[in-house]
């Protein structure tokens, strides 16, 4: 029975979810007008919630009331997309954000005779103009210390105002002043805080920087649970970009005033980097496995090449017979992971700036010829392990979920990078503002704070997007909405996108088992394999050790918010990661 494999405190949701209670269902004669249905929630419902009309899985319960509330007022799941992101900004400053950037994936239902629509907007931070490949280095061409994580010179050209004002514009319905409209109102009137969200005020990052320091911390007489936390500044930033759009952020009085206290104390953002940020329309990476279409993310994601080349690895095997977690099922699954971060390292990196070999990386015959070297019965050594032969070719995210009920789908992952991001806040203008320049190359070799190792294709170039590990996925069968996921978690992102994936796909476990299920980690460089502090078997652990693995047991991580959607009666199930404070609602 799974429930073996699981930690003691999951097994109890798992067990009301086998059993059919834990949740509750809206009744099958609730109403489908915007503004009626009861709304339920995850406070109620441990094991995950369901409802037809709509559902939000977000990490913080505020910004899903927002989603759900923007729902039942009418709004498209673009709409609860906008307003939640610019809720988390508010809510969950430590991640949430108008200072960072990140992803957006659309998924418009089929409608009066057109069929299903994708979109991927790339909201990802840029380099400054004045970066150069060098700029974290010494006179004696070594990396300097943190040097690319906090502080003034560490942020990146922020996207995410661009990014949710293009989406609204675009696909959403109700405006920017209206789905913003809640975002203000948290500001202006503050929320009161709970043990979690005060004790994450403490942030030493924060603590660093004089401004920060006053905002968040009040000069040292830290926030406690149950006080009310206001951010006036913050409100009277979002009422500009409510009134203004992009164009206030990006070419007026605040990106003048974020620019010159930048620049004043050290950083690299000039009003000319901010006038020439413009969020970008990609094309979806789609790809198929067992039956299941996969929608995700393109580059400068890397995290939809390395998840389609572990399925397309996998599909040669037939690795689920071995049994869920069983330590030759791992063996297979961790083999995929190690040999597609390889080639994250070598190969990707911003399309606009380097040829990406995607073509063949994610073909099928490179799938074999990357497998043939798997041997069953023993790990491959990763420095035995590098980017395949590829010919010439013509910390902290956070992540949500909403589906509404005409069946739009939008998942979104976006970041400061580090908790916190650079610690550094944004003069007076309330925000936080990221610290991404951590994840391009600062020297070949040389890890990022995920440990990431990455190649010249992620050099630091003027205006150039870094790689990243957010991967917002959805997944169809049969032209119908199946699945929609993400998570944060730097390079853990992707692998924990991927197990609960081929959890539901090949191991039959419902949402709520594959989000809780436990989790393991490979990504090339180190060459250990990570597994959570529970749910594996010393037996499972014996094995692995004997075939060669260099285990480091211990933790748990990332936050998956997902929905499904029932494909016999379409009702959408929300769950939220239980290793996480998230919340997911449905109505």
């Amino acid at each position: 029975m799974r429930l073996a494999l699981l930690a003691p405190w999951r097994a109890v949701v798992s067990l009301a979810v086998i059993a059919g209670l834990g949740f509750v269902a809206v009744p099958a004669t609730a109403a489908a007008t915007p503004n009626r249905g009861a709304i339920f929630s995850t406070h109620t419902a441990p094991g995950g919630v369901w409802g037809r009309h709509g559902a939000v899985a977000t990490a913080e319960t505020h910004a899903s009331s927002v989603g759900i509330q923007i729902l039942r007022e009418g709004g498209n799941a673009v709409d609860a997309a906008v307003a939640i992101g610019f809720t988390l900004a508010v809510t969950h400053p430590a991640a949430g954000n108008i200072g960072g950037g990140g992803f957006m994936l659309v998924r418009m239902a089929p409608r009066d005779g057109h069929a299903a629509r994708s979109y991927f907007i790339d909201f990802r931070e840029e380099a400054p103009g004045a970066a150069t490949p060098t700029m974290y280095l010494n006179a004696q061409g070594n990396y300097i210390p943190g040097s690319s994580i906090t502080g003034y010179r560490a942020i990146g050209i922020p996207g995410t105002v661009a990014g949710l004002v293009s989406a609204e514009k675009r696909l959403g319905k109700l405006g920017l002043a209206r789905v913003m409209a809640p975002a203000i109102r948290l500001a202006a009137d503050g929320y009161r805080l709970d043990h979690n969200e005060a004790r994450m005020l403490h942030a030493k990052n924060l603590s660093l920087f004089p401004v920060s320091r006053k905002l968040f911390q009040r000069d040292g007489d830290y926030y406690r649970p149950g006080e009310i936390f206001r951010q006036p500044q913050l409100a009277r930033t979002l009422r500009a970009i409510a009134r203004g759009g992009a164009r206030a952020f990006y070419r007026g009085r605040i990106a003048r005033e974020l620019a010159g206290f930048v620049r004043r104390h050290g950083g690299l953002i000039t009003t000319k980097d901010m006038a020439h940020y413009r969020a970008i329309w990609r094309q979806p990476m789609t790809g198929h496995y067992h039956g299941y279409k996969i929608i995700t993310s393109p580059p400068p994601s890397s995290g939809g090449v390395v998840m389609m080349q572990m399925f397309h690895m996998l599909a040669l095997t037939h690795y689920w017979r071995a049994g869920m977690l069983s330590a030759h099922a791992i063996h297979d699954e961790t083999e995929a992971m190690r040999r597609a971060f390889a080639d994250r390292a070598a190969y990707l990196g911003d399309p606009d700036f380097s040829h990406l070999p995607l073509k063949t990386l994610l073909s099928r015959a490179y799938a074999r010829e990357r497998w043939a070297s798997v041997r069953p019965d023993a790990a491959t050594p990763s420095r035995d392990v590098h980017g395949g032969p590829v010919p010439k070719e013509s910390s902290e995210t956070t992540h949500y979920s909403v589906v509404d009920g005409a069946g739009n789908a939008v998942a979104v992952t976006y970041t400061l990078n580090n908790w916190f991001g650079s610690g550094v806040t944004a003069g007076n203008l309330g925000f936080v503002l990221n610290d991404e320049m951590d994840d391009f190359t600062s020297k070949p070799g040389h890890a990022n704070m995920f440990g990431l190792v990455q190649s010249k294709a992620n050099d630091i170039e003027p205006y150039k997007r870094p790689l990243s590990c957010m991967v917002p996925t959805m997944v169809t069968r049969g032209g119908k909405l199946y699945l929609v996921l993400g998570s944060p978690g730097g390079p853990r992102i992707i692998t924990s996108v991927f197990e609960v994936i081929t959890d539901m796909v090949d191991f039959h476990l419902n949402l709520q088992q594959a989000v809780a299920a436990p989790r393991f980690h490979q990504q090339w460089l180190p060459d250990i394999l990570y597994l959570e502090g529970v749910g594996f078997s010393p037996d499972t652990e014996a094995l692995l050790r004997a075939m060669g693995y260099h285990l480091k047991i211990g933790g748990e991580w990332c936050d998956v918010e997902a929905i499904w959607e029932n494909p016999k009666t379409g009702a959408y199930r929300a769950v939220t990661d239980p290793r996480a404070d998230g919340t997911a609602m449905a109505y």
